[in-house]
């Protein structure tokens, strides 16, 4: 007398398990292909940037006066020029991964002639010269006394860290170019909260011109995957893949009933 009562509630019980994983996938594959609708805008958006400014002719760092209006929008990858001598001593290290292989790109304060400071990315170091650019190193303090003029691209700070891996000051260890931290770390002030990347597309540091014991300058990647769109149609036809389960198991549920 119990049974068809109980198998009842566990069939009820079933459906409603499964609307709800049902509604849960809709909507996290609809709110997934919305998110990579929005990455598709933003790295259009880089691109065109990029575009239009990389290959033009360097113009003056902007005072510190302005660091504070300095953007994406209004000054990420602007090509640069600043003059000013190396503090070696506050070398730091951080992990990249280049086309070059594993290694560091090479962080160094420039002091200018109106004692701000520009933390510039000289350029990358295999993992094999570690020793040679740290703080203290030979390469690191290596031209210290001698004036500089860089020219590079404008990037904007990196906060946080790499893909699972957090920056440790602590330790000095930097999984990403986040200036503003290092110079804290450095006990650095009148420090820009963005870096300069050493070397300009197209200009004078290719690989074979750059001797082995220094940075490799002008690896800044400005050619961009962009494959947003294909990862959005796919998470949205996934969505709807779901609301055709659904259509599909509520006309089998009518016809049982019927």
């Amino acid at each position: 007398m119990t049974t068809a009562p109980v198998a009842a509630r566990r069939t009820a019980l079933h459906r409603w398990v499964l609307a709800v994983l049902g509604l849960l996938l809709f909507c996290g594959f609809l709110a997934l292909g919305t998110w990579q609708v929005q990455r598709r805008a933003w790295k259009l958006a880089l691109i065109e940037r990029v575009e239009q400014r990389v290959h033009a002719a360097p113009v003056a760092l902007p005072p510190p006066g302005e660091w504070g209006r300095v953007t994406a929008a209004s000054h990420e990858y602007l090509p640069v020029f600043l003059e000013g001598r190396w503090l070696g001593q506050a070398t730091v290290l951080s992990k990249a991964v280049t086309e070059l292989g594993n290694g560091f790109w090479v962080m160094t304060p420039l002091q200018r002639g109106d004692s701000s400071l520009v933390w510039v990315n000289r350029g990358f170091v295999p993992e094999a010269q570690r020793q040679r650019w740290v703080s203290g190193g030979a390469g690191a303090n290596a031209d210290a006394a001698a004036p500089q003029r860089i020219e590079g691209l404008l990037r904007l700070n990196e906060p946080g860290g790499g893909f699972l891996r957090t920056n440790d000051p602590a330790q000095q260890r930097w999984y990403s170019r986040d200036v503003v931290a290092m110079g804290q770390a450095r006990g650095l002030s009148q420090a820009a909260p963005f870096f300069v990347d050493a070397g300009l597309p197209g200009g004078t540091d290719a690989t074979n011109a750059v001797p082995a014991d220094r940075p490799q300058p002008g690896l800044t990647v400005i050619r961009f995957a962009n494959s947003h769109l294909v990862y959005a149609v796919t998470w949205y036809t996934l969505a709807l893949m779901v609301v055709g389960a659904a259509w599909t198991v509520a006309r089998l549920e009518r016809r049982r009933g019927a």
